[in-house]
């Protein structure tokens, strides 16, 4: 009997014995792109925020590369022990199983434990364009077929998705043109090399601000309150939502009760007002959910992107 009690004990442990130390040692939040961005953002502020909270630091580390397969592979391989988190944006989930084949499946090797911001997306045209608002881009664009250049950060991006989608809704034709990055892409926009851009706010809005670039609208279902009166494009352009969205996962596996735990400790700290405050005005937008909540939400956004993605034929780099 007394055997029989102790294999019952050591089987129980994992249910409910998990998270009563946790964490015994540093977390590493993996972020699968370059410093300075806004995963890389909110990733320091979580960590920031933990100072005082729990007994152990928590440490940032940059992995970029592989369309953010690389450092999303480490946390999906590392130990299922809650001491690996990624933070990462939609694509690793979305886009990439459907354009690069990464070396893990991120619906299955990683478990959601909050979604954590929606990044706001415009749609922006250099002063150079004669349009001022979305409906005047549709007419342009069916008056000068194919003569309008857009630009994104490579196929399969969100820039490039989100004029995939514009084209499709509104039967215009433009011409792609892929960059390795934003800023070289801005860089072509000013001076209007290229014509058309959908990218995130806080990159177009100090040129927005100086009258380089004219904002015509954004790209979210809903409008942003920090954007004033400008308009959502989905208010011209039926069914039109291009929501770019951050994540928290850790490894598949990972006991429960240490993601309930971790979830109850990030959602505190992104709900403080100064935060919310400070990334909103840079076009960030704090949300958060429960686990269940979050895989929900992913694989909807899966089916929409996977569908776009092969009805448009789009290929990977």
């Amino acid at each position: 009997m007394t055997r029989w009690l102790a294999a019952l004990v050591v089987a129980l442990v994992p249910l409910f014995g998990w998270g009563q130390g946790f964490p015994e040692r540093p977390i590493r939040i993996i972020v699968p792109l370059t410093p300075g961005g806004s995963p890389d953002t909110i990733a320091r502020a979580i960590a920031q925020g933990l100072q005082g909270v729990w007994p152990q630091p928590a440490v940032v580390e940059n992995r970029p590369g592989g369309s953010q397969n690389i450092g999303s592979e480490l946390v999906a391989k590392s130990p299922p022990d809650g001491y690996t988190w990624l933070l990462a944006p939609d694509n690793v989930f979305s886009v990439n199983p459907y354009l690069t084949k990464p070396p893990f499946d991120p619906l299955t090797d990683l478990a959601p434990v909050t979604q954590v911001a929606r990044i706001a997306f415009l749609l922006v045209v250099p002063q150079s364009l004669p349009v001022n608002s979305v409906p005047e881009l549709v007419a342009y664009a069916k008056a000068h077929p194919g003569e309008l250049n857009h630009g994104s950060s490579g196929n399969g991006s969100p820039q490039h998705l989100g004029a995939v989608m514009f084209q499709s809704l509104t039967g215009t034709k433009m011409n792609h043109v892929p960059y390795k990055g934003a800023a070289p892409a801005v860089a072509d926009l000013l001076p209007g090399r290229i014509q058309v851009w959908i990218g995130a706010a806080n990159t177009l809005l100090p040129h927005i601000k100086d009258g380089k670039l004219k904002l015509l609208g954004s790209t979210a279902p809903q409008r942003f309150g920090f954007l004033g009166e400008t308009p959502a494009i989905g208010e011209t352009i039926k069914g039109y939502a291009l929501d770019p969205w951050l994540g928290l996962f850790v490894p598949a596996k990972v006991p429960h009760d240490i993601v309930t735990r971790i979830n109850a400790e990030v959602v505190k700290i992104l709900a403080g007002p100064e935060l919310k405050a400070r990334l909103g005005a840079q076009g960030i937008e704090l949300v958060t959910n429960s686990p269940a909540e979050f895989a929900r939400f992913i694989r909807e956004d899966n089916a929409k992107w996977g569908k776009i993605i092969k009805d448009a034929g789009i290929k990977g780099d």
